[in-house]
Formats: C-alpha cells, sequence, structure tokens
C-alpha cells in the first residue's frame, strides 16, 4: 500500500509543482528581443505547464520550424464518453458479499473501502482521512485521528466478524438477472446487489461455473430493471476503444477508458482461456464488471490483472463475450453448464513432433498423448499419437484451441475430425459426450514380463523390462507394461528432454514396445530410414506424453 500512495503522491503534486513554477516564467508583454532557443519546441510542451501568454512568440516562427505536426484527431474517435456512459451506468451494479469468518466488518458501509495509508506525515494522511470521514455513513465511527479525536483511542469490544467482500456485476435481463464473478461471490453466505441509486438488492444465486469464473444471480425488483446486451468479442480488434466500468476499491460507477491491447491471452487461469487484453485501469472490486466497445456493447468480463503492486498498471483481462454469453445463458437457464467432452490427453506439436510425424505445414493441430479408453474420441477411432488438426471445420491451430472448441460444442452432437495418421490425413465422425465434473481415471494395461537393462545407444538411457524388482523400486503398478528407464546419463538427449529414472517407454514412433530390444530395433530403423528424430510416448507420473529425441548415431 504504500508503493500506491507514493504513486498517488506523485500524480497530485505534478500540477501543483506546475502552479508553482508558472509564476517563474517572463512576462508575454515584455518578451527579450532575441529569446534563447527553447530546449523543447513549444508544440511538445504539456498545455498545462505552459503559461497562455508564452505562446504569442510561436506565432511568428515559421511552419517549417515546427519538430512535428498538429496532432490530429483520430477517425472515431470520441470527443467525449460521457454520452455512452450515461446510458450504461444504471445497468452496472455493485456486488457486496459476507460470510462468517475471523475478520471483522470494517466500519460503516459492509460494502465501504478501507482508507488508503499514505505515508506518515504526508498531507495526504489528513486528505485522506479527511474524505472518508466526510463520506462515512450516519452512525458510523470516525477514522482514528479525525478532529476530535486524540489518536486511535480505546477499541470498542466488537461483535460476531463476518468477512466482507466487494465487486462489480452488470444486469442483462430486465426481470433481474446479474452476472458477475466466481471468484466474487465463492463461498459468500449473503450477496446483495446495490444499484447506482444506492438500492441494495438481496440476491440469489442461481449457479456458477469456475472453469471460466463466471456467476449467475437474481435480483427481485418492484420495477423492469435496466439492462446491457451483449456485443460480439470476435469483432474487437486490438487497438479498438474500450469502456470499464465498475466497484473499484468500493468507489462505485467508476469509469476507465483504453483499448484493446492483446487477444487471445492464455494466463493459465483454466483449459478455455482466451482472455481480451486491456489497458483500461482495472482494480481490485472491478472483477465481474463489463467491458464495453464504442456501441455500447458488452464485449467482455473483466475478471483479473497483472500487478507487482495490486493496483492497476495497464494490465487487464477479460472474459471474452462469446464465450462468457453461452455459459450465462445455461447457468440461468438450468443453474449448471453442459460442455462438449471429446475424451483425449493432448499436448502442443512442436517443431520436432511435426517433423518426426512428417507433418504437413509445420507445427500446428493437438496432439492426442492418450485416447481415453471408453470416451467418445476412442470409440470413434482416434488413436494415440493422431494429431487433429480440424474439429467440426474448425482450424485447431494450437493445442489450446481444442477443448475451447469441444467445450463449445452442444453435447451428442456428431461432428467431423479431422487428423493426421500415418502421413495423411483422416476424417472421423465422433459424438461428443457431456464433459465430466472430475477426469476420467485413465484404463489400466495388462501386466507384462520385462527383459535385462540394455543401453540406448546415442540416446543415454538404460532401458529394462518391467520386473518384480523395477516394480518395487519406482513404485509402478502391478500391471505396467511398457519399458523402464532405469539410468539417465547426464547431458543425454535424453536428460535434455527431462526423462528420469522410473518413466515407462510405452511407444516409438507410433508402434506399441514391450522390451527393450523393441525399443532398439525401432530406433534403428529409424536410423536407416535417415530420421533425424524419434518419437517416443513416455508415462511418467505426471500422466502421458511425447517426447521427441534425436538419434543420432553413436560416436565411434
Amino acid at each position: 500500500m504504500r508503493l500506491a500512495a507514493t504513486a498517488l503522491l506523485l500524480a497530485f503534486s505534478l500540477p501543483a509543482l506546475a502552479q508553482q513554477a508558472a509564476p517563474t516564467a517572463p512576462p508575454a508583454a515584455a518578451p527579450p528581443a532575441t529569446p534563447p532557443a527553447p530546449a523543447t519546441p513549444p508544440a511538445t510542451t504539456p498545455p498545462a505547464s505552459t503559461p497562455p501568454a508564452a505562446a504569442a512568440p510561436a506565432a511568428n516562427v515559421p511552419a517549417a520550424n515546427h519538430a512535428s505536426p498538429l496532432p490530429v484527431p483520430l477517425p472515431g474517435a470520441p470527443e467525449s464518453f460521457a454520452p455512452l456512459v450515461r446510458r450504461l451506468l444504471p445497468a452496472v451494479v455493485n456486488i457486496s458479499t459476507s460470510q462468517g469468518s475471523g475478520a471483522g466488518p470494517r466500519p460503516g458501509r459492509p460494502d465501504a473501502p478501507e482508507a488508503p495509508q499514505a505515508p506518515p506525515g504526508s498531507p495526504f494522511e489528513e486528505f485522506f482521512r479527511d474524505f472518508f470521514n466526510r463520506n462515512r455513513p450516519p452512525g458510523a465511527p470516525p477514522l482514528p485521528g479525525a478532529p476530535g479525536q486524540q489518536g486511535e483511542g480505546p477499541r470498542q469490544p466488537q461483535g460476531p466478524r463476518r468477512a466482507q467482500s466487494l465487486g462489480s456485476g452488470f444486469i442483462v435481463d430486465a426481470s433481474g438477472i446479474v452476472i458477475t464473478n466466481n471468484h466474487v461471490i465463492d463461498g459468500a453466505d449473503e450477496i446483495n446487489v446495490i444499484l447506482q441509486d444506492n438500492t441494495s438488492l438481496r440476491a440469489t444465486l442461481i449457479g456458477t461455473d469456475p472453469r471460466t469464473d463466471i456467476a449467475v444471480l437474481r435480483v427481485q425488483h418492484s420495477s423492469p430493471l435496466p439492462a446491457l446486451s451483449w456485443g460480439d468479442s470476435d469483432t474487437a480488434l486490438v487497438g479498438d476503444w474500450v469502456l470499464a466500468i465498475g466497484n473499484p476499491f468500493g468507489l462505485g460507477g467508476t469509469v476507465t477508458a483504453g483499448i484493446v491491447s492483446a487477444r487471445g491471452r492464455d494466463i493459465r487461469q483454466g483449459p478455455f482461456d482466451d482472455f481480451i487484453q486491456t489497458d483500461a485501469a482495472i482494480n481490485r472490486g472491478n472483477s465481474g464488471g463489463p467491458l464495453f466497445n464504442m456501441r455500447g456493447e458488452i464485449i467482455g468480463i473483466n475478471t483479473a490483472i497483472y500487478s507487482p503492486t495490486g493496483g492497476s498498471i495497464g494490465i487487464g483481462f477479460s472474459i471474452p463475450s462469446n464465450l462468457a454469453r453461452g455459459v450465462a445463458r445455461q447457468l440461468a437457464d438450468g443453474g449448471r453448464v453442459r460442455r462438449g467432452w471429446l475424451g483425449v490427453n493432448i499436448q502442443q506439436v512442436t517443431d520436432e513432433i511435426a517433423e518426426s510425424l512428417g507433418l504437413r505445414g509445420g507445427a500446428r493441430g493437438a496432439l492426442v498423448a492418450r485416447a481415453q479408453e471408453g470416451a467418445p474420441a476412442a470409440a470413434a477411432g482416434i488413436r494415440n499419437g493422431d494429431v487433429v488438426l480440424r474439429f467440426n471445420n474448425q482450424e485447431v491451430r494450437e493445442m489450446r484451441t481444442l477443448p475451447r472448441i469441444v467445450a463449445e460444442t452442444a453435447v451428442g452432437t456428431q461432428v467431423p475430425v479431422v487428423v493426421w495418421r500415418d502421413g495423411s490425413e483422416v476424417t472421423v465422425t465422433v459424438t461428443l459426450g457431456e464433459l465430466p465434473n472430475e477426469a476420467t481415471p485413465a484404463g489400466s494395461p495388462q501386466e507384462q514380463r520385462g527383459e535385462q537393462p540394455l543401453e540406448l545407444s546415442g540416446l543415454g538411457l538404460k532401458v529394462a523390462g518391467v520386473s518384480a524388482e523395477l516394480r518395487e523400486r519406482f513404485s509402478l503398478r502391478p500391471e505396467q507394461r511398457g519399458v523402464v528407464v532405469t539410468e539417465v546419463a547426464p547431458n543425454s538427449p535424453g536428460a535434455e528432454r527431462e526423462l528420469r529414472p522410473g518413466d515407462i517407454i510405452l511407444e516409438v514412433q507410433q508402434e506399441r514396445v514391450n522390451t527393450p530390444q523393441e525399443v532398439q530395433e525401432r530406433i534403428e530403423r529409424l536410423r536407416r530410414q535417415g530420421r533425424a528424430t524419434a518419437l517416443f510416448l513416455i508415462e511418467s507420473q505426471q500422466g502421458q506424453r511425447f517426447v521427441p529425441l534425436r538419434i543420432a548415431p553413436p560416436r565411434r
């Protein structure tokens, strides 16, 4: 908080310094006969710090001497956001929640912010104290240090303590449907929606979706409520103007403006990450608030920020409306979300994997590390090692695209899936299931007997068949099959790919292996074919993954 207060101090001090510097400027009525050349051309001087009279001599300067042309308004840039804000504000709400906790409530309103802690002795210490005391509700105790108080004084006994939380939301239906973030209301036993006119309405939770961090509430009101409209987030381009409205630090109805900074951001918050990045200021309490385009349509739900200090540094993230709208509709209709399910474990296709599979067009698609037994993909004939290139006529450009496309497809739909297999494209038809709440456990392979250790020349690996000794040594399942990695040489191709003793080789170049000799034979065959890389299917405690290994012949 000290960093934030220091930033405020600088921001507030700059205008004051400019005002103090203004009287020292030379009078315009008596300019020197030959004024000295300014260090900065007048065109680039901030208007707020340039005395009006000092602009007169600039009229005699030839246009060719200007360092930069006069600013030209950008096409489509609004002169003011005020008309748009006036229309949108009534449908943006504050969310106040509470739950039983050891933490005590803040004085005054439950949704009131705590006073910022300015540096002790600074002029802003008194400024913040006076501001919050002037705006406290009747009967609420003043902040320590207010006039008439001597320090903090003795603390009064507290009653049962309840944790308070603040956030934002917006109305999408006049009947009282409110959208916010799941993390805003998660764990709350009381939720209140506060309208722009400070009317507080008790809210009922209809449903939540933690995977996308969306929650839907319902409130009752005697008259229809103002509602907002969803927009098409796919049409939002990097550089487009956007508005964010919310309740940062309990300051409801706060409006900030910025642009779309980037699209398709993956911030590792969930399997369906596709965030809009914006530089419109988003702070604590903005979560669940809307992000608008210049037509006043919702194109995102403000959800997260990147900040080393806890305050806005111009990097905020919003759930795109095209993802949020379908989730919100299902929650409002049935209280839960049904998503399509393919039933595969996938990984990113790297350049080396693409080369080893002969995939034309470079690294693309999603590599199937495992087709789960009994899942829709396996039932349709999708295999381990297939690369999904298109799903339901949509391109799968990278791994993280596939889960989102599948989830947005209705349960029970029959869809064409194009995969890369054995050097060519193959189309299969899959009937989607419903995504389970938890991951489906893997099937159990049959037990196989291991062989004696064998060194894989050129790879830095020693491998052996599954045996009772290795099963006990590496805590392998009783039914484990494949070939066990027993040693990994330092600085070897295997070590570079982070293989470890106890890892299991299941396949080499998409062919099942059960003995060390089979692994060696596959490698030698690939070398004779002039292949530089072999694709291994490795099983570890973290699951299955494909690992490309360089198989250059060993040195003689």
